[in-house]
């Protein structure tokens, strides 16, 4: 079955030229002129992966951002004429998977669209990827975080970094290494993508239980700290 994508961005020349190479690349795809179509759009085509651009009608990108979280964990890659680090942070901050600056190469947004899906799609593993704790089941196979028995919303790459840090308990890695690691060689970004996504897992871990928790080593970078009793 094709993936589905849906390119909210009201520059219709764009729009089009985008969605001729994405169904040239075998992807099914719809698009919306503004963010309440957007939004519309988001939960009733229920996309694989939104390109979602920040300078809309109606709604802009962030507002669509924060509604289609609500109700929906799919990758989503923003797209912006601002490079200014503030527009890539906050677009971190508030659930997006990725970010792409006009203007942009056809190859180079292909490849980050490749390279979302691969980290949001099912990873097949013999002995499966599951890690628990006390209160708190990472599962990558079904890609869901459970707390305290509560399945809470998690992007896909917040996934990811969580589960390789808790797969060597006490081990600290650098931001590099995460990026390496976890983010690996499609990633165009800088390091403040790890504390970014670190924030985040904070936000929905801190104070779950006394035998481990996300630390920050200072001057180094993460670890998934647990307590032997």
């Amino acid at each position: 079955m094709d993936k589905k994508v849906l390119i909210v961005e009201d520059d219709s020349n764009i729009a089009e030229l985008l969605r001729l190479y994405l169904e040239k690349d075998g992807f099914t795809v719809r698009c919306a002129a503004d963010g309440a179509a957007g939004v519309a759009e988001a939960k009733a085509y229920q996309p694989d992966l939104i390109l979602l651009d920040i300078m809309l009608p109606i709604m802009d990108g962030w507002a669509v951002l924060r509604a289609v979280r609500q109700i929906s964990s799919v990758p989503v890659i923003m797209l912006t004429a601002k490079g200014e680090t503030f527009d890539k942070v906050t677009g971190l901050e508030m659930g997006a998977d990725d970010y792409i600056v006009k203007p942009f190469e056809i190859k180079e947004l292909l490849a980050r669209v490749h390279a979302v899906l691969r980290r949001y799609g099912p990873q097949s593993s013999a002995d499966g990827k599951k890690l628990t704790f006390d209160k708190l089941v990472i599962n990558l196979d079904a890609y869901e975080l459970l707390v305290d028995g509560r399945k809470v919303d998690t992007p896909p790459k917040e996934l990811e970094l969580i589960y390789h840090l808790a797969s060597t308990p006490n081990r600290v890695f650098t931001r590099n290494q995460l990026l390496d690691e976890v983010w690996g060689f499609d990633y165009f970004g800088d390091s403040r993508t790890v504390d970014v996504h670190v924030k985040r897992l904070r936000e929905k871990l801190e104070g779950v239980s006394p035998k481990w928790s996300l630390k920050t080593v200072w001057g180094v970078g993460y670890k998934f700290e647990t307590v032997t009793e």
